[in-house]
């Protein structure tokens, strides 16, 4: 890997613009990748209504579905980790958006539970590596100043996802079918894995769309090109007193990544927001629709609104961590959670009307993730960047577990008790995350240690 990181560095090196921001066009595309990764995992959410009833499913049997997917996600994250760690980024992730692609096709010609249930594990297993790769590829090309809202905007994509999802379903539904949603859905992924091919390299020194004043802001900060140094860490003595923020060394192997509460604290916590974001992207319409009696397209509409809250939230909540806090992450975490548990709970008195319901939903998409990207955002702070794809994985990897294991509880706690108990089973939820954060270190990492990081 890095004798063909060496060679696209020199290739690229002698074509290079006078000018350049294209590690913003990167981030688009890996907004567009993951959005379309997201549409191909949110889709389900929808049609669960139509195949329950093909296919004579229980609460559970739909719980199972979306939980299969999880559970083919979280296995293949820590591998992929290390095949990202050995081979790079640009092929293995391209590879993986074909096989979402052909996963996502096969699921249209499901004529059974068995095969719906096969086919959601086969799409959790190709979609897996996407998460990590983008990642990978957003420490490699953003500096520290910028990571954090380069993370909002990607995870943006991945709630942008349900909040176009359900209004284009309910179309391609109304006028063609519950299985022409899968082929539609598949299209889009053959075309962006050309597209990463042609346009993204593993580094932005191996690329010769980059300028060397856009390669120094990326590895020294913004203003650096201009001669202006990389500010000092900002100062804010209470809160850091607050987060417990220490001045920390980059985990530079494998036992001290392995090693660390911080990047497994970081994992049940993403275990349990991720849970509580996928429960209600699996769960929700079918509440829509059974408990508040809301015809297709009001279903589609009120169903879409959370997600909008949270484009807001994860984009919102990215900036302040960057510009106001100094690129602390734990404040925007412990908000999250907290506010969840609020937000949880309010949504057992949640309105009949459609209009009001709405805007409760969106309130809690944007609450929910103010501090969701910076659950991935943090293991940067705390690894050099040899080692984040291993800390990345492990936190997603604990994520994907949680979406593995909400939607399914919520499954059977349906097939027992009511959507109170649903509610107050995901309000728990975010009370542990919260105190699973408050264990947490914020690591501050200063010059002479950020340059260790950067090795």
């Amino acid at each position: 890997m890095r004798a063909d990181l060496a060679l696209d560095t020199r290739a690229a090196a002698a074509d290079r613009p006078a000018k350049s921001g294209f590690r913003w066009v990167v981030l688009t595309l890996c907004f567009l990748i993951y959005l379309i990764a997201g549409a191909d995992r949110a889709n389900i959410g929808v049609v669960v209504p139509y195949m329950k009833k093909e296919f004579e499913l229980s609460n559970t049997d739909i719980g199972a579905l979306a939980s299969l997917f999880y559970i083919g996600y979280a296995i293949i994250q820590v591998p992929f980790s290390l095949i990202y760690q050995r081979f790079g980024v640009r092929w293995p992730f391209s590879l993986a958006m074909i096989a979402t692609s052909i996963a996502t096709f096969c699921m249209g010609f499901a004529g059974s539970a068995l095969q719906l249930k096969i086919g959601r594990a086969a799409l959790g297993v190709a979609e897996g590596p996407i998460n990590i790769g983008i990642l990978t590829i957003i420490n490699r090309w953003f500096p520290p100043q910028e990571k954090g809202t380069a993370t909002g905007v990607f995870m943006a994509s991945i709630k942008a996802a349900p909040a176009l999802v359900p209004p284009l379903c309910a179309f391609i539904i109304y006028h063609f079918g519950w299985r022409e949603v899968f082929f539609v859905f598949a299209v889009p992924g053959f075309a962006l894995a050309a597209a990463w091919l042609l346009l993204v390299r593993d580094t932005p020194q191996g690329s010769r769309f980059v300028s060397e004043a856009e390669l120094t802001q990326i590895e020294t900060g913004p203003g650096a090109a201009a001669g202006k140094p990389m500010p000092a860490h900002k100062e804010m003595p209470l809160l850091d007193r607050l987060i417990r923020a220490r001045i920390c060394t980059p985990l530079s192997t494998t036992r001290d990544v392995l090693c660390s509460w911080d990047v497994w604290a970081c994992a049940i916590g993403y275990f349990f927001m991720v849970g509580i974001a996928y429960a209600i992207m699996t769960w929700v319409p079918t509440y829509l629709v059974t408990v508040k009696k809301y015809p297709l397209f009001a279903m589609g509409f009120v169903a879409s609104t959370p997600w909008i809250g949270a484009i807001i939230g994860n984009v919102l909540g990215g900036l302040i961590s960057d510009k106001l806090l100094g690129g602390r992450r734990k404040p925007m975490m412990l908000l999250t959670s907290a506010a969840t548990i609020v937000t949880m709970y309010g949504l057992i008195y949640s309105p009949a009307d459609p209009w009001l319901l709405a805007l409760l939903f969106t309130a809690t998409g944007l609450l929910l993730n103010l501090g969701y990207s910076t659950f991935l955002v943090y293991p940067m702070g705390l690894t050099t960047k040899e080692k984040t794809p291993l800390a990345a994985a492990i936190v997603n990897t604990g994520g994907s577990l949680g979406g593995a294991f909400a939607p399914f509880v919520v499954g059977v706690v349906l097939d027992w008790a009511s959507w109170d108990a649903v509610f107050l089973f995901l309000a728990s939820t975010s009370l542990l995350t919260l105190l699973t954060v408050v264990s947490m270190r914020e690591p501050i990492i200063r010059a002479a240690v950020a340059e260790s990081a950067r090795r």
